[in-house]
């Protein structure tokens, strides 16, 4: 593994200004927040599976990352700082069948 000693730039330090949900971000999260199961999130450190299925090959799998987890973490009231660790995988799909598949796991750190 190669270890580049520079402090990672979060999100909110590498855009100014305040940021906006778009309409497409309001109807996906209203979408979402409607179908995600019942799930009892562990208390702990956590560990997260993502598996998104994409249509795009230009798509970025790293992209669908933030808003899925923030509407989760809403959902299921636990703060995504407890998350220690993410598995994540793009895998592509035709369009029309997207999908995205999740898992929360507790973590020993």
């Amino acid at each position: 593994m190669n270890k580049i000693e520079i402090k990672p730039l979060s999100v909110n330090d590498a855009w100014q200004g305040k940021r906006f949900k778009t309409k497409n971000y309001e109807y996906y999260e209203r979408d979402l927040l409607r179908i995600l199961p019942k799930l009892e999130v562990p208390e702990g450190t956590l560990k997260v599976n993502y598996i998104f299925g994409l249509s795009s090959k230009n798509a970025d799998g790293d992209n669908c990352i933030k808003q899925f987890q923030d509407i989760i973490s809403a959902k299921y009231g636990f703060n995504d700082r407890r998350i220690y660790k993410w598995i994540v995988e793009k895998v592509d799909v035709k369009k029309g069948d997207e999908f995205i598949e999740f898992e929360i796991e507790k973590i020993d750190k």
